[in-house]
């Protein structure tokens, strides 16, 4: 079975996990996902003691990092290994970013996402990812590979990561490649693909972040379930395994009204697509195997959504097609 990220909080359920994020003003470990959130100030952030690199010295490739030499600062300390050309990370942004963690005193790795082919798909923001990264990783540029040294107040605290072999005292060295980075104003940005079937909706291939016009044909809607591309991207297609982090706005097919978006709320959505497959099936089939990058239109007949129990007090009633939009921005 598919673990998570030591690094990572653990993702509540439902239609929609919903986080507010930043503007422009997977997983395997032998831990808890949890990270509470430090009490302690903002660091004092220094360019050392740093152990160095000794392979693999290019971005994208698996490091082998030196043991600490020495006694680390109680400082965090943090280096740029290779400059990246890509805009600045802010706080509250999400960040893919591949990594390796390993400890200061004994250089025991426990844990990287080179080996399992995913990067770390994570928000950079308090109680989601440990303090030492949201400071050291905010204002660098994608592109970048940064090395840096947490001490225990700004990883894991006094408790440590037992099942990791984290003590309470352990300085931690993490190497990350910033792949990229995601915010409110983020959408799909794959190639415009034709829609010539007068019996589906047409949808808006604007790529600015804002919410993409939808128009409901006033005809019965398709009895089985459509997935269709609208921008078709080049990423990776969309594993049933996977989380997916997306722009999206859900619509009812009779009169077109919309229930639910990110577009132009200042939050993004992340979801299970497994977690999915128990609330909405037909959206949750509708991404699988749909390419990371890409806009998809999705038609759910009812036996697929909500059928006949649909949320109270909303426009969704019983029986009803629904209608997405879905920007899939990453998958991890």
């Amino acid at each position: 079975m598919r673990r998570r990220s030591l690094l990572l909080a653990a993702l509540p359920a439902g239609l929609v996990t919903v986080a507010g994020c930043g503007d422009d003003k997977s997983a395997s470990s032998k831990a808890s996902a949890s990270s509470s959130p430090s009490s302690a100030p903002p660091p004092k952030i220094v360019d050392g003691p740093l152990p160095a690199v000794t392979a693999g010295v290019k971005f994208g490739e698996k490091p082998t990092i030196a043991k600490g030499p020495g006694e680390p600062s109680k400082n965090l300390a943090v280096k740029t290994l290779i400059a990246g050309s890509g805009r600045p990370v802010a706080e509250n942004e999400f960040v893919e970013a591949n990594y390796l963690g390993q400890i200061w005193s004994t250089g025991k790795v426990f844990d990287n996402s080179y080996d399992r082919g995913r990067p770390l798909l994570m928000q950079l923001a308090q109680g989601t990812i440990i303090d030492g990264w949201r400071y050291a990783l905010a204002g660098k540029k994608i592109g970048s590979r940064i090395e840096i040294a947490v001490p225990p107040a700004y990883g894991y605290g006094k408790s440590g990561q037992p099942q990791a072999g984290i003590k309470g005292t352990d300085t931690l060295v993490f190497v990350i490649d910033l792949v990229e980075s995601f915010n409110s104003k983020s959408s799909a940005q794959g190639k415009p693909v034709a829609q010539n079937d007068a019996a589906l909706p047409k949808v808006g291939t604007n790529t600015d972040g804002k919410v993409p016009k939808v128009t409901v044909p006033k005809t019965s809607p398709p009895s089985k379930l459509v997935s269709a591309y609208v921008l078709e991207g080049d990423g990776a297609p969309v594993k049933a395994d996977q989380t997916v982090l997306c722009q999206f706005q859900g619509l009812v097919w009779d009169g077109g009204k919309t229930f639910q978006q990110t577009y132009d709320s200042g939050r993004l959505s992340q979801f299970s697509v497994e977690q999915m497959e128990q609330t909405v099936k037909g959206l949750a089939q509708g991404l699988t195997g749909k390419k990371v990058g890409s806009r998809v239109l999705i038609v759910v007949p009812p036996e697929l959504g909500y059928g006949d129990n649909p949320p109270s007090g909303g426009v969704i009633k019983k029986g009803a097609t629904l209608v997405f939009t879905v920007d899939i921005l990453a998958a991890m």
